[in-house]
Formats: C-alpha cells, structure tokens, sequence
C-alpha cells in the first residue's frame, strides 16, 4: 500500500500523481479566517498602543522620563522613527512605503499558493500582513518635520514639530505637541522636510559589559508591529524549513519504494 505523504507536501502545487489534490488556501473559509483575524487583530493592537503610547508617555526626550515596565528589563518611552524597522535608513520613506507595498503583496501571493491545512504558515503571514500595515500607515498618516544637520560632519536625522523659523536657526519641539522647544542653529545647517515617520516605544533596557564600558544588547526603540513583522518572518523561515525537509524525506521514501528488492 502507498505511503501517506506528509502534509506539508500535499501542499505544493507539485505533489505528483496519486497524491490528494492540491487544494488552495484561496477558496478556504477557514484559511482567510486565519489569515485575517490575525492580521486585524495585530494592527489594532499596533495602532491602540502607539495611540495610547503618544498620549500618556512623558512626551520628554530625556531617558529619565520613560515609563519603568520591567526594572534594568523593559521601559516605555516616545520615539519617532524616519526609517524602517528599528530606526535603519533614515530619510528613505518614499522607498520604504513602496517596500510596504510589495511585502504586501508577497504575502497574498503565498497565502494564494499555499493550501488550505497550512494552518501556521496562515498565522506566521497574518503577523507579517499586521506588521507591514501597521508600519505603512504611519508612514502615510503620522506626517512629522524631518530635520536632517550636521554635528561635526556628521549627518543626523531626526524627527520633530517645527514650532518657527528664526534668521539663526528653528525651534523645534516634540511630535506631535511641540513640548519642550529647543533651538538647532543654522550652524549645524538644519534642512526641514516633511515626511511620514513610525511611532515607536518599546526599549530593551539589558546591557552588557566591555571592558569598562556599558553596551546596550538592543539599542533601538520599537513597536508593535516591529514585534510581530520579527516574528511572523521567524515562522515563516520555520515554515520553508519544515517543507523542505517534509519534500527530502517523501523524496527519499520514494526512492526506497521504488528500487528493485534483492
């Protein structure tokens, strides 16, 4: 009698003859249930807590005003990102928005192509699908003044409020209140551009030691949807990882089927 085969094999397009037939995720109920619950779920949950992180947090840039969560652990405090996850590329958010787009559509195209018992490859692309529209809408609805100068030639980007422009320099404050203005003199060459930024909040407050100095084991502030896009691609790797290894054994099951008995 034939082998069963695995059910991360039935699930490719490839399966060969005398195999179920592929049945796509598309025209499953319960499949977009999963996908799509997920991915609601984890964008409200990122919009609520970025809402309610700019509402009640210390709006002040001094880390001494964050909010203590887990001692010397985990801390809450206001940060704007002009970048993508975890603050790299600063000042690229046309491109990150496009970027958005096609992860966007990478994922429909693999929940499309995936079959319909794909239960945790479902959930790993409804985190992935809630991470990316939590990030892109703020990208396009969390407009900020991007201030790019430089302090001894070096190029710093940050985000603010631009409160007024005086002839030696702006005053800027924090996003989106204007509290605590502060001048950034013509000096370090100040150039203000309008842009979309990420509302982020969450710091990993562990350090470790080098020598005599202190290193941050997570220097980046976060947010929810930095959390969950991390996650749903680390069950997606496992997900490719489970069907290849589910693809050697049927093959070489197989193949030991089919050789010749002595």
């Amino acid at each position: 009698m034939m082998n069963t085969p695995d059910k991360a094999l039935r699930d490719t397009p490839e399966a060969s003859a005398g195999h179920p037939p592929f049945e796509s995720a598309i025209g499953s109920v319960r499949s977009h249930l999963r996908l799509w619950l997920v991915a609601i779920v984890g964008l409200l949950a990122d919009l609520w807590t970025k809402h309610w992180a700019f509402s009640a947090l210390d709006p002040s840039p001094d880390p001494s005003a964050a909010m203590v969560i887990i001692p010397h652990v985990m801390s809450f405090r206001r940060s704007l990102n002009a970048g993508a996850l975890f603050g790299l590329g600063k000042g690229l958010t046309p491109l990150f928005i496009a970027a958005s787009f096609l992860a966007l559509g990478f994922v429909l195209f693999l929940f499309m192509h995936s079959g319909r018992d794909r239960r945790s490859l479902h959930l790993a692309l409804g985190l992935v699908l809630a991470g990316a529209l939590g990030n892109l809408y703020d990208r396009v609805f969390m407009i900020a003044d991007v201030v790019e100068y430089r302090v001894d030639g070096r190029k710093r980007t940050e985000a603010f409020a631009l409160i007024e422009e005086r002839p030696h320099g702006i005053v800027v404050g924090t996003w989106p209140g204007r509290e605590h203005p502060h001048l950034i003199s013509n000096k370090y060459e100040p150039k203000v551009l309008k842009r979309g930024v990420v509302r982020d909040f969450i710091k990993m407050e562990p350090k470790f030691s080098i020598g005599e100095r202190r290193v941050e084991i997570w220097p980046w502030v976060f947010n929810v949807a930095d959390a969950l896009l991390v996650v749903g691609v680390g069950l997606l790797m496992l997900n490719f990882w489970w069907e290849r290894k589910a693809e050697r054994a049927a093959h070489a099951s197989s193949s030991a089927s089919q050789s010749p008995h002595t």
